[in-house]
């Protein structure tokens, strides 16, 4: 699987971890070895103008996804003969993100993990216009969350201790 990751904007990230939890997504979600998603992390000026010319809303938002596929969750994805799969491309704006969180008392990097499965489950065809939807996309967030264990980084506590605290990033 191929995570296609850009970042054109300032919001320090730790990219590594964002793409191996990509990578978990789509590999748990069963897609084919050669499936490919776009994880673009833009600026808020950027995600507005998307946010306008693809939803016809006003401002930025935290996360948007735009599939090539029309897939439906669970599987039975196209057949493309070994030729890969591109998912689309899922848009999520840090300097957004990171303000909602601070505002709710949110840890900034477990709600970035959470806009990136969030962001690619919408790739994969889930959504949360009904309550059914919504249910079952916020069950398999967590589900994808909890088995989401990222490697610590040079100097860190390597215990175990605080490792996914809540089922979150």
């Amino acid at each position: 699987m191929v995570i296609h990751l850009e970042d054109e904007q300032e919001v320090p990230l730790s990219r590594g971890r964002l793409r191996r939890l990509a990578e978990l997504v789509l590999e748990r979600e069963g897609l084919p070895d050669h499936a490919e998603a776009g994880l673009r992390f833009v600026t808020d000026r950027r995600m507005a103008r998307l946010n306008s010319r693809f939803l016809g809303r006003e401002g930025p938002t935290d996360v948007l996804s735009l599939p090539i596929e029309n897939l439906r969750p669970g599987g039975g994805w196209p057949d493309t003969g070994g030729a890969p799969l591109n998912l689309g491309d899922a848009f999520v704006a840090p300097s957004y993100v990171h303000r909602r969180a601070a505002r709710r008392g949110d840890d900034p990097e477990s709600e970035m993990g959470l806009m990136v499965v969030h962001g690619l489950l919408h790739l994969l065809g889930y959504d949360h216009q009904l309550s059914e939807e919504a249910e079952r996309m916020e069950n398999r967030e967590r589900e994808l969350l909890a088995g989401f264990i990222p490697e610590p980084g040079p100097g860190a506590d390597r215990s175990g201790a605080g490792v996914n605290p809540g089922g979150r990033l």
